[in-house]
């Protein structure tokens, strides 16, 4: 589920959360599992774009569009990480817990999806690695809206990038990019949180997971790109709202 949802606008994290629920995974451990294993699908990430990854890293001092690129994913992640820094238990005690919200966030992402995949102005920006900074800092406000379950990290900076101009495909490539230190960071921080409650068996658990997670990360990330230039956000946008509304009828009736 996460390799599979990491990378799209329907959210992993509440996709994750309404899988822990409906298979009454209700010890803590579990959201810190499915925090841990986001760093399988980041490993996706740079494992398909190593070589400009690498080429920007090796050029950094001596190439200015590197440092530019560099500078562009720092400013898109800085409001996430204060963001996150200063709301995190919140987030943790009280959002997660709300499988209602993850539905409802479901569903209104995947209207405002739907709605900008038809509505988003003429792009101006096609290459994800050449954003000015001022739309770096816009997309990375849109970023911080993530923090709700439901919403999606890249749902949020990607409709945020098609409002302001950048394509499709520019946009779920920066999304891609962005996610690299942020999941990295949240990794870290849930792995020093929870460093005296993990054990040889959950860590076991947790290495199956970071498998599957980056196998299937590696599948979505390799397609994606060429899907969204076909097709669009829309069967996103459609997925979402089944799932949030599946969900709602199975809190409600079942």
């Amino acid at each position: 589920m996460e390799g599979l949802t990491e990378f799209i606008p329907v959210s992993s994290t509440g996709h994750l959360l309404l899988t822990q629920m409906a298979l009454g995974l209700d010890d803590p451990f579990w959201d810190t599992f499915a925090v841990m294993i986001q760093l399988g699908a980041i490993l996706a990430v740079v494992v398909i774009y190593f070589g400009r990854l690498w080429n920007v890293l090796v050029t950094l001092p001596s190439d200015p569009a590197s440092r530019r690129f560099a500078l562009s994913v720092i400013i898109a992640i800085i409001p996430a990480f204060i963001a996150g820094a200063l709301l995190h238990d919140f987030i943790k005690t009280f959002l997660f817990d709300s499988p209602q919200l993850i539905c409802w966030s479901l569903i209104i992402g995947g209207v405002i999806l739907l709605v900008i995949d038809r509505t988003a102005p003429t792009p101006t920006e096609e290459d994800a690695m050449a954003l000015p900074l001022s739309k770096s800092l816009i997309i990375g406000l849109f970023q911080v809206l993530s923090i709700v379950p439901g919403v999606s990290r890249s749902g949020s900076t990607i409709v945020g990038s098609m409002l302001i101009g950048v394509s499709k495909r520019a946009a779920a490539e920066f999304s891609f990019f962005m996610a690299i230190p942020i999941m990295v960071g949240a990794f870290v921080l849930d792995f020093w949180e929870s460093r005296d409650a993990l054990t040889n068996d959950n860590l076991g658990i947790i290495a199956v997971g970071f498998v599957a997670s980056f196998v299937f990360g590696l599948v979505v990330v390799k397609y994606m790109l060429d899907f969204v230039q076909k097709r669009g956000f829309a069967p996103f946008g459609w997925w979402r709202i089944v799932v949030g509304t599946g969900g709602l009828i199975a809190l409600n009736f079942l």
